[in-house]
């Protein structure tokens, strides 16, 4: 669904022309896997699907949502009851960001919103964050807030982490908000500094490939926030700030100082390992060897699969077919415990490896993947 179609429905639903039309993208993570709460650097690019959002302002303190996308009507919401964990629906997401905002001091006194998305949920592609960003940037417009990009994704991720309850890192949220098409975002989680990396596969003969595994995954899940604590714990065995502050070079010197925590071992040689791999992949593209960063995203999916244990069976075999059939690299992205694999491949083979990773779920008794090719696209924006 187009701008045009969104605001139509918001004048069908509302009774009158929407202030403005909004747009936010999902996002994949080309490499840098949980290390976004750790201080680490992450390196997503934005995806052509998005989460577009008609709104117009009111001033009688009701919030207004409804979802083209989810069966219900409107949803009415008084801001003076908006609380954290207070809503268990889809309605949490936007309610949220109005909190956020609120809590912030911006004045906000209500709005009618009608959203539509192409982003697909559960797919580790941040359908959360693109819906939670394009309701910032629309009010941030409306009530002329003068925020920030990267304010807005901090606002959107502690509407996230309070209101709704899933420990997110703020990854998500500032590849919807920042990233710039044609580029990967390079971003660094301490201070939120970014470099955009021209990320022009086709120039080098290869594509992207995403395959939803359509296995539905959940952040605000327990096992992610286990992965979290148990990070936050072995940077208070290491005494430092946060893992990010663990060297590779330092490593193994590192790990030997944790004893017999295996489980936190194994984390810690997840993210410090990973924080390498990213600074390897933005060396490699800046320097036009986008072939090379191929086995740095196995090694990646190796890390993920063995010492953080997030894959899972659907992810794997998407990897190994992958690799099997030639492709240059495969990983997982996103969360895990399900979600999206993405695949580097040769243009001309991009076909011969779908078909491969196909036949390998219908021989294993999966269902049938979802895969399409990912294009570096523009970040959130204004469409009317």
């Amino acid at each position: 669904m187009g701008a045009e179609q969104v605001a139509e429905r918001f004048a069908e639903l509302y009774g009158s022309e929407p202030e403005g039309v909004w747009a936010a993208p999902g996002r994949v993570n080309l490499i840098g896997e949980h290390t976004d709460y750790n201080d680490g650097f992450v390196m997503p690019f934005a995806l052509p699907h998005q989460a577009i959002a008609a709104v117009s302002r009111r001033t009688d303190g009701v919030l207004r949502l409804h979802s083209a996308d989810i069966e219900g009507g409107v949803a009415q919401l008084r801001l003076d009851d908006l609380a954290p964990q207070s809503d268990a629906h889809w309605t949490a997401y936007p309610a949220g960001v109005v909190w956020a905002l609120r809590e912030a001091g911006h004045e906000i006194t209500g709005a009618d919103v009608h959203l539509s998305s192409t982003v697909p949920t559960g797919a580790g592609l941040s359908s959360s964050a693109a819906l939670e960003v394009v309701i910032a940037l629309a009010l941030n417009d409306l009530y002329d807030l003068g925020l920030k990009r990267w304010k807005l994704a901090r606002l959107c991720q502690r509407a996230e982490n309070v209101y709704v309850g899933a420990p997110t890192g703020i990854m998500d949220q500032t590849a919807s908000a920042c990233c710039e098409a044609g580029h990967a975002l390079f971003l660094d989680t301490r201070d939120l500094s970014q470099r955009q990396i021209p990320f022009d596969l086709a120039a080098e003969g290869l594509r992207l490939l995403v395959v939803d595994t359509q296995v539905k995954h959940a952040h605000s899940g327990g096992e992610y926030g286990k992965r979290r604590a148990g990070c936050e714990k072995g940077a208070a065995l290491l005494g430092v700030d946060a893992l990010r502050d663990v060297p590779y070079a330092g490593l193994d010197a590192a790990l030997a100082r944790l004893g017999d925590e295996e489980e936190i071992v194994r984390l810690v040689r997840h993210i410090v390992t990973e924080n390498h791999r990213v600074e390897q992949v933005v060396d490699l593209l800046t320097a036009g060897r986008a072939r090379a960063i191929g086995p740095v995203l196995t090694e990646g999916h190796a890390s993920l699969r063995d010492d953080f244990r997030i894959s899972c069976p659907e992810l794997d075999l998407v990897v190994d077919t992958a690799l099997a059939a030639g492709a240059p690299g495969a990983r997982m992205t996103g969360g895990g415990f399900g979600g999206s694999a993405i695949v580097l491949t040769e243009a001309a083979d991009v076909d011969t490896h779908t078909k491969a990773i196909e036949e390998a779920f219908a021989a294993a008794g999966f269902t049938a993947p979802r895969v399409f090719e990912a294009v570096p696209s523009a970040g959130a924006r204004r469409l009317v």
